[in-house]
């Protein structure tokens, strides 16, 4: 295992930081809101499900070299949201054949603000140092379009409809 430190992104707005433990009340909100699940994976998470997915997040940058980041707004601190790459391993056909997945997701107060577009731009660019500008992938639930939206402002192009765990999805790529 490497010992790796998550870079901090700065956009105009916004600031991107590797988790800690005192973002799990906020995590956990967020992931705990039927809003925010709807179209990830349908029903909200429990606190324990959500302490899995920091500690996955945590995983990934220690053994992959990138991950998620926490979003907070710059000028009052508020939590936004998370976004990042991931390597899930999902099985999924067609696969993801190792490309990085670009993820986001949003504390309601925080939609419809452009703030996903912007930390996911901040994202992607610190990803096409990492990857080398290799391709990146996300998926979307077909009835999510304003993560759809912010997909293609971002250069993400649809390439298959697939199921994915009983459920249909879109399978996005970007060069």
């Amino acid at each position: 295992m490497q010992s790796f430190t998550v870079p901090t992104l700065d956009t105009e707005r916004l600031t991107l930081t590797g988790h800690r433990l005192d973002d799990f009340a906020d995590s956990a909100a967020m992931w705990g809101d039927a809003e925010v699940t709807r179209h990830i994976g349908g029903r909200p998470s429990t606190e324990e499900e959500v302490w899995a997915r920091l500690l996955r997040y945590a995983g990934h940058w220690a053994f992959m070299g990138f991950g998620y980041w926490v979003i907070r707004e710059k000028a009052t601190g508020r939590f936004v949201g998370e976004a990042g790459f991931g390597d899930f391993r999902r099985d999924l056909t067609p696969g993801f054949d190792g490309a990085p997945e670009a993820g986001w997701a949003l504390a309601p107060w925080a939609h419809g603000r452009g703030y996903a577009t912007e930390a996911v731009r901040a994202v992607l660019a610190w990803g096409e140092t990492r990857f080398d500008g290799a391709r990146t992938v996300c998926m979307i639930d077909p009835g999510n379009t304003a993560s759809q939206r912010v997909a293609e402002k971002l250069g993400f192009r649809e390439f298959v409809r697939a199921t994915y765990k009983g459920a249909d999805t879109i399978l996005f790529e970007r060069r």
